[in-house]
């Protein structure tokens, strides 16, 4: 029988640090490591990325080199109101905007008409087209290792807002077009889930405004 493949070791972690990953599946020791290696990325970029060009677009583009499975390995279970499962949710939604931008951009183009502040917030340029919202997570996601921590969460909640509206409204079309039932409520549940999103990112950047995001 083949053994389980493991996740490729992070590049951007300290080699002792990354080899738990392979490691004990004890759910004490995947937390610690969880926020082990969300902060020492975090500290890590906001420390050197003034000093290093690079550094910040690695971090930016960690689940192009890393693979979506070895970030989920480190993060995914981590409860959304911490350092790496805020971080989990954001690289998420960037690679869900890279796969899809056609669909992000119309969504979010649809969630303005009533989400008009959380809108400003998001700051996703006009005309708001595929290329303008893959940028806007990309410049979220900078925020983080460059700027104000709470500032990119909230940004991000924000642009989420949008979304979740978007989708609820396109969810509404397909009812009221009579043909799509499933469909809209497959939309619906979705919508709820970027809302909750949402939510989350937002109780992450008041706690980390009152240092409390571990």
């Amino acid at each position: 029988m083949n053994e389980p493949r493991r996740p490729r070791r992070p590049a951007m972690l300290d080699p002792a640090v990354a080899e738990g990953i392979e490691g004990d599946e004890d759910p004490a020791t995947r937390s610690e490591l969880a926020h082990t290696t969300a902060r020492l990325i975090v500290d890590g970029g906001r420390r050197d990325s003034g000093t290093d060009p690079d550094l910040l677009d690695r971090l930016v583009t960690l689940v192009d080199s890393e693979g979506l499975d070895t970030i989920a390995e480190l993060w995914s279970r981590s409860p959304a109101a911490t350092l790496p499962g805020a971080l989990w949710r954001l690289y998420l939604l960037r690679e869900w905007v890279r796969r899809d931008p056609g669909t992000v951009a119309a969504r979010y183009r649809e969630g303005l008409t009533r989400a008009e502040v959380a809108g400003a917030v998001a700051g996703v340029a006009a005309p708001n087209g595929p290329d303008d919202v893959v940028g806007v997570v990309d410049k979220v996601l900078s925020g983080v290792y460059s700027g104000d921590l709470a500032v990119a969460l909230d940004r991000a909640a924000a642009f989420l807002r949008v979304l979740a509206t978007g989708s609820a409204l396109h969810a509404d079309h397909e009812e009221a077009e009579g043909d799509g039932t499933d469909l809209a409520f497959e939309i619906t549940r979705r919508a709820g889930g970027l809302l909750t999103t949402a939510e989350d990112l937002e109780a992450a950047a008041t706690l980390h405004g009152s240092g409390q995001l571990d």
